[in-house]
């Protein structure tokens, strides 16, 4: 799932290019009208515009909006070449400068000629092209400096091993970062030593490895070199635990050949992902999180003060309880509650365990005697749950969502099917809560978040949110 920073990059890209295609029409507009370039203050006020223009002028806005979302534009562009993203804007400018002559004959505006279009179009496609080269340019500066990185483990340690790791070093600018080589079972490793490289495991151990570090991607160069079975169990395992498989069948090239689909075109390299890979999933959704969590938090302000001032009034100690959650691809955060249990109440659970009323890892107790008179009222309304907004809105979660558990669940876990519920963000409340919550077992609760992932829509995300509010109102839910 995409964080905060890269969605209100889209958020600016968009806006940039809907400006970008305002000035260009500006200026076509200008230089077709034979006024003087660049135009005076007294004669940008006095330029006549009628309403038929203004309509026209927002349509068109509109429709090149939808050409560019069509055509790709504000997907993630780490590993396309620059030669097929300008292809790209070169199309999208063409199809809007099409769209744009087809509205101006059918509203009957005389200036839409060809020297207008030609030079809407030169306009357009010489400034959409350089923005998005310079966009490269400051996106490979902040991954150089180890910001927005996707960590990468390598299968084998032989020369296209190697080969691999030395591309991942010489794009630093694509920013993924290579987290090690899994050695062959029985694979000498001293080639790879001698390149300052690191084994982290062998076959033996990849699976324990994985279960806990970060890892977004497992890369195999040649699959005719490992045994079936065993990688059958590596991309078996990789699925189940939520981690994108990419198999370079054929010449590495570089590594920008690298696609977000199963195959690209002619290329040897094929992707499997083990979550959502429409675009939609990440742009939709996280600007449903980004203004919903304002929103929320500013209708829910006065609620906060509240309980707030309660807590701090009926026990000592904080009034936010934080607690360290494990989130997208095994990623650790700073989860935020409201406090509804008494200082120390962690040290205590323990001696508790025996009276646990859920099936699996986690831990549920009806009366638990460590909750605060108030806790348990913050509970039953799931206040407490409350300043997990704040997570939104700083993108470790998502409103929708599998829960994020502790470290001590996620350790619990006997099954690694459980662990593709960390191909996305988690969420604040999911199927899980308005489908029955602490009445039913853990396995069909690990089901349910995964049918989410599969049958993921914008409307099943409001679907949940709704059911959500009366799921709170009866004490069974978020």
């Amino acid at each position: 799932m995409m964080p905060l920073h890269r969605h209100i990059l889209i958020g600016a890209l968009k806006l940039f290019d809907l400006l970008l295609m305002a000035l260009s029409y500006l200026v076509a507009t200008w230089i077709s009208a034979s006024y003087q370039f660049p135009p005076s203050l007294d004669q940008v006020l006095s330029f006549p515009i009628a309403v038929k223009e203004i309509i026209y002028f927002l349509s068109l806005l509109l429709a090149w909006h939808i050409g560019f979302v069509l055509l790709g534009l504000y997907r993630s562009r780490r590993i396309s070449i620059r030669r097929q993203e300008a292809i790209d804007i070169l199309k999208a400018v063409s199809v809007g400068t099409f769209i744009l002559f087809i509205l101006g004959k059918c509203s009957g505006i005389g200036m839409v000629g060809t020297l207008f279009l030609g030079v809407f179009w030169v306009t357009s496609a010489t400034m959409g092209i350089l923005g998005r080269l310079l966009l490269r340019w400051g996106l490979g500066w902040v991954r150089i400096r180890g910001r927005n990185l996707r960590f990468v483990l390598i299968i084998g340690t032989d020369d296209r091993a190697i080969s691999l790791a030395r591309l991942i070093e010489s794009h630093g600018r694509l920013g993924y970062c290579l987290t090690g080589f899994v050695r062959r079972n029985g694979e000498g490793i001293r080639k790879a030593h001698e390149t300052g490289y690191p084994v982290v495991s062998d076959f033996k151990g990849f699976p324990n490895f994985i279960r806990d570090r970060v890892v977004d991607e497992v890369w195999i160069g040649h699959a005719r070199d490992i045994v079936e079975e065993e990688l059958s169990q590596i991309v078996t395992f990789c699925r189940k635990c939520g981690i994108i498989i990419r198999y370079f069948a054929g010449p590495l090239g570089s590594l920008e050949i690298l696609s977000r689909g199963m195959t690209y075109e002619d290329e040897s390299v094929f992707t499997l992902h083990p979550g959502p890979v429409d675009a939609k999933f990440f742009i939709e959704k996280r600007w449903l999180d980004i203004l919903g969590s304002m929103a929320l938090l500013v209708f829910l302000s006065p609620l906060f003060l509240v309980a707030a001032v309660m807590i701090k009034i009926t026990s000592p100690g904080p009034i936010f309880f934080v607690q360290e959650r494990i989130g997208l691809n095994r990623r650790k955060f700073r989860l935020y509650k409201f406090r509804t249990m008494h200082e120390g109440a962690e040290g205590r659970l323990s001696e508790l365990e025996h009276l646990n009323e859920v099936s699996g890892p986690v831990f549920k107790m009806t009366n638990d005697p460590r909750l605060t008179s108030v806790g348990k009222l913050l509970r039953k309304l799931s206040i407490d749950e409350l300043p997990q907004l704040l997570n939104v809105l700083k993108g470790d979660m998502s409103l929708v969502g599998p829960r994020p558990l502790p470290i001590r669940d996620y350790n619990g876990f006997d099954e690694d099917w459980y662990r593709r519920r960390l191909c996305v963000l988690p969420g604040m409340t999911g199927l899980w809560q308005v489908t029955g919550r602490n009445a039913i077992p853990f396995d069909e609760w690990m089901g349910l978040d995964l049918t989410y992932i599969d049958q993921w829509s914008l409307r099943l995300d409001f679907q949940i949110l709704l059911r959500t509010i009366p799921a709170v109102l009866k004490g069974s839910g978020a």
